[in-house]
């Protein structure tokens, strides 16, 4: 039962990033091997005070940059950095073809009973104004300023993370800078200096190690994303419009499959026509 019910958790995610997650197992595992192979032990870098100035102070820095719907916005999309349920676009182009085919043997309008099929919002709008009779120009238009408009949204997202990369390690200083106000108040104690020393430092590691672990490289990932779904719909939109125009479904195929073409990427071959297509 408790492997059903995380089975049902992670597809309710999307899909777990295997880099996302190894990259931070690798990440920590590298800095801490290097504490323990000096000599130090972890306790030495667990200090609930710092952590509170570098990640309160970074967080009301971005804040003041930001709306607060926007710095929400990027908050809920933490778990995309580990877990994804975009499309790979093999799917959308096996589909486009389908719908090439039958809106090739019966018509365009016939595309009005797959509608229900069609889970991706921006696909299942553009194959309805198709349905409509829309002219081609007008129909890439609309489904233009669409993805123009989806784009500038998602671009914010990532300059949260970017802001905070860059607000983070500045806030580590001044945590450290308090920590070293602290213990030249009491350099009466003389043995305490050193040790107060290394524990104001502590804050300026976790604002390096926030910014150049998790920040940063977060605002690269879900930058990533962001363009990837930007080119899936892209091919969506081309692919709709190519069917309005009446493209033979060989060329359709092989016109969309060049969309996902990437380094790394197996390219598909064109799917067979039906025996049935006119």
């Amino acid at each position: 039962m408790k492997g059903q019910e995380t089975r049902k958790t992670s597809s309710a995610l999307g899909t777990m990033d295997a880099s996302s997650m190894m990259g931070v197992v690798v990440a920590l595992a590298g800095i801490l091997a290097g504490l323990l192979l000096e000599g130090g032990h972890v306790g030495q870098i667990l200090q609930p005070t710092a952590a509170m100035i570098v990640f309160g102070g970074t967080a009301g820095a971005v804040m003041l940059q930001f709306p607060l719907a926007t710095v929400l916005a990027a908050a809920r999309r933490l778990v995309r950095i580990f877990f994804y349920r975009g499309e790979t676009g093999e799917a959308a182009v096996t589909q486009l073809v389908g719908f090439a085919n039958k809106a090739r043997r019966d018509g365009i309008v016939s595309l009005d009973q797959d509608l229900a099929e069609i889970h991706d919002l921006f696909l299942k709008q553009a194959v309805m104004l198709a349905v409509d009779g829309t002219e081609p120009s007008e129909l890439r238009r609309i489904m233009e300023l669409q993805i123009d408009n989806h784009t500038d949204l998602e671009e914010k997202i990532p300059a949260v993370f970017e802001s905070a990369g860059g607000f983070s390690p500045t806030i580590g200083i001044i945590g450290a800078v308090l920590g070293l106000i602290q213990v030249m108040q009491h350099l009466d104690h003389i043995d305490e200096v050193g040790r107060g020393i290394a524990v104001a430092f502590v804050a300026t590691i976790y604002g390096v190690a926030a910014a150049n672990l998790f920040f940063l490289p977060a605002a690269g990932k879900l930058r990533l994303r962001a363009r990837h779904e930007q080119t899936l719909k892209e091919m969506m939109l081309e692919g709709v419009v190519s069917i309005l125009e009446g493209m033979n479904p060989r060329i359709l195929e092989i016109k969309l499959n060049s969309f996902l073409a990437a380094p790394g990427v197996e390219k598909r071959r064109p799917m067979e026509m039906r025996k049935d297509a006119a």
